[in-house]
């Protein structure tokens, strides 16, 4: 019963409260109600207070503004000095754009220099029944016109074995070459085209003067006529390089070329184009690269100081004359024991190196001279002859045709000397 009473008696006091709520609540909503009324009411003025201050401020400004504009105040050319700003800055950006860096190479300046580069193209038979076609290409620089002819430095073996020689234009036109003449030592060779095909010719500077690390641009044709035209950026690396050339691939070195060294990029088909200085002068005739996996950015070229006799002599004669002994030879390094010994007399605790007269051409100069075959030749003008490199370095660049030297030799264990006049080769 006690369960039963208060079971009862919860739900009366619940009734009676859910009873009160809906007057409660009616009468918090007349309390709101009225409150936001009131709130209206203090608002409504506020916002016209607003309104009306905002058209009071802008009134105020325009006139103002309207009084220093004609006064003078405030200048009415802003819209003309923004503009003559952005036409400053967009001609410094020209500027910027026409220059390879901050060595000022312009673009106009390497222009006029790459079109005086072109395509060289080595045409050659493969076989009797074959038509002509093209075994390799380069690059060649035209370096002047006279008498209607262009005319275009190489190198000697881009044109090594051609049958015919064709010079490929900017354009893609092919025109017939022909060759004045080639040298294998220096690597250099001249071709003429009909002037009619060539608007541009280059410039030769010199080589006299290059300091390592001032610019240096390489113009020509990598990798083929795709690439026509390319130009790449670099430095002088070094100066007065001399490089081993084996000239008959059979691993001795036949002659020693003096070159200049940058790490602007040579690749195959750069040979034969122009290596630039900053004024857009030639100062160079492309040559080599170090072609190894391990080796970046080291590239090769004739200093055009070098070159120009040479170019002269071949566009004129056809060839170098180069003082000439007419003998034939080995490196005495390159003789077997037992002939040192037995052939030649020679105790090899004496004599360690030299060369050994192989042949002597009939009516030389050293025919002349009495040289003979298995004469040791060690020494020119007291000179030290070491190999036969030594022996073309010492000829080729101390002495001219008509010159008379003294040679030192070993003929039968016995030391002699003679003198040789030089004749032209």
């Amino acid at each position: 019963m006690s369960e039963f009473h208060d079971q009862h008696q919860l739900n009366d006091e619940k009734q009676s409260i859910s009873n009160d709520q809906p007057s409660q609540v009616i009468d918090n909503q007349i309390h709101s109600n009225t409150e936001v009324n009131q709130e209206d009411k203090k608002t409504k003025p506020n916002a016209w207070m607003i309104w009306l201050s905002g058209i009071t401020g802008g009134l105020t400004v325009a006139i103002i503004g309207f009084l220093l504009l004609f006064t003078g105040l405030i200048p009415l050319n802003i819209t003309e000095q923004s503009e003559d700003l952005v036409s400053q800055e967009a001609t410094s950006q020209n500027v910027i754009q026409t220059s390879t860096g901050d060595d000022g190479v312009s673009s106009e300046v390497l222009s006029n220099v790459a079109g005086a580069v072109v395509g060289i193209a080595n045409v050659q038979s493969l076989d009797l029944w074959s038509d002509n076609a093209e075994s390799g290409s380069g690059s060649g620089v035209v370096y002047k016109i006279e008498d209607d002819r262009a005319y275009i430095v190489t190198n000697h073996h881009v044109i090594d074995g051609a049958n015919e020689i064709e010079v490929i234009l900017s354009d893609d036109e092919r025109v017939p070459a022909e060759l004045h003449g080639s040298d294998e030592l220096t690597d250099l060779a001249v071709l003429s085209i009909d002037a009619e095909h060539v608007d541009t010719v280059a410039t030769f500077g010199t080589s006299s003067d290059l300091v390592v690390g001032e610019t240096a641009i390489a113009i020509g044709n990598p990798l083929g006529t795709d690439f026509a035209g390319t130009v790449t950026k670099g430095i002088i690396s070094g100066l007065d390089r001399s490089l081993d050339v084996d000239l008959n691939n059979d691993g001795t070195a036949d002659w020693t070329v003096d070159v200049i060294q940058t790490d602007a990029a040579i690749n195959p088909g750069n040979s034969g184009g122009a290596l630039v200085n900053g004024a857009g002068e030639v100062i160079g005739i492309n040559s080599m690269k170090i072609a190894l996996s391990t080796v970046e950015g080291i590239g090769f070229a004739i200093p055009i100081d070098e070159a120009q006799p040479v170019i002269e002599q071949l566009e004129t004669n056809g060839s170098i004359t180069r003082p000439f002994m007419g003998i034939s030879a080995i490196d005495f390094s390159s003789v077997p024991q037992q002939h040192i010994q037995q052939t030649l007399n020679l105790d090899p605790s004496e004599i360690e190196s030299g060369i050994v007269i192989a042949e002597v051409h009939p009516g030389s100069a050293a025919d002349q001279a009495g040289l003979d075959v298995y004469d040791v030749v060690t020494a020119i003008d007291g000179e030290a002859i070491d190999d036969m490199m030594d022996l073309r370095q010492y000829l080729y660049s101390e002495t001219e045709v008509g010159d008379t030297i003294t040679i030192t030799y070993y003929r039968n264990g016995v030391a002699e000397e003679t003198t040789v006049t030089l004749q032209g080769e």
